[in-house]
């Protein structure tokens, strides 16, 4: 990844008191290629002037009155728009490098200035910088493609929904221990189901009249967690009658493989007279 074009590009902020160490940086900056450099004497108008115009680095003189070095940093920790604080600070105290660095600098370059030093910190700490936007772009684009796919599944969920109570007499879901979480249509009433009012739990009124060995079979596909197409079962009603189902369904997994339960929909396909 050649990032050489965006580094002498980047937007740099010189902050010093001292006119000439902005002369002296800035045409040491101009020389080296760096096309977008600029500078202030006023502190107190680095926090306003990042605001409008976000540098993707400062080069900050700690020793200015007014407003020194340290403030500074702490007003841009409150208006800055990323986590990644820009600054690289200028100092001639040995003791104060530790302290800045604590404070949330990212370097430190000391007076009197080495130019050779001066342009290998400030060309390393740019193309960090331009990395960290770079993530922190693609963290982005991956967020929004994230979003995007969510509401195409759910819409896509909601579409295989819909299709489904259409196509059939009732659409159900269950959970992984086979209470009906979500039905559409008369699904309960048509199984012979009653739900306690208070409770939710589901049970058989006892006249169900299910046959056992289609009951059973049907099971064994639900307890193997396997898929199934147009399941054929019927259930006798209290007038002696039969009613015929035709079910399909299928298993539900959640993202992490867990089993949470079926969904599918079923169709009543005749109504037999009792005697």
């Amino acid at each position: 990844m050649n990032l050489t074009p965006d580094i002498f590009s980047a937007r740099i902020l010189i902050v010093d008191d001292q006119e000439s160490n902005v002369a002296l940086l800035e045409q040491l900056l101009a020389d080296t290629g760096y096309t977008a450099v600029s500078s202030t004497m006023k502190p107190d108008e680095v926090c306003a002037l990042h605001r409008t115009n976000p540098y993707d680095l400062i080069l900050l003189d700690l020793q200015m009155p007014v407003m020194d070095g340290f403030a500074v940093m702490e007003g841009l920790k409150t208006n800055t728009t990323d986590a990644y604080l820009p600054v690289i600070v200028l100092t001639a105290q040995p003791g104060h490098k530790v302290r800045a660095l604590q404070a949330g600098a990212k370097d430190f370059i000391s007076k009197p200035f080495d130019l050779v030093e001066v342009k290998t910190r400030i060309y390393n700490m740019l193309e960090v910088r331009l990395l960290y936007k770079q993530l922190a772009n693609q963290n982005a684009i991956l967020e929004q493609k994230v979003a995007e796919r969510t509401a195409e599944l759910r819409e896509s969920e909601a579409r295989f929904r819909s299709l489904a109570e259409l196509s059939s007499d009732w659409y159900w879901e269950q959970d992984e221990k086979g209470a009906f979480t979500k039905t559409s249509g008369p699904v309960l009433e048509m199984l012979g189901l009653r739900v306690d009012p208070l409770t939710g739990e589901q049970s058989d009124d006892g006249l169900a009249g299910w046959d056992i060995a289609q009951r059973a079979a049907l099971r064994a596909k639900i307890d193997a967690r396997e898929p199934f197409l147009d399941f054929m079962f019927s259930r006798m009603t209290e007038d002696g009658g039969r009613l015929q189902y035709q079910v399909s369904g299928e298993p539900m997994f959640n993202n992490t493989c867990r089993f949470i339960g079926y969904r599918g929909i079923g169709v009543q396909l005749s109504v037999g007279k009792g005697n």
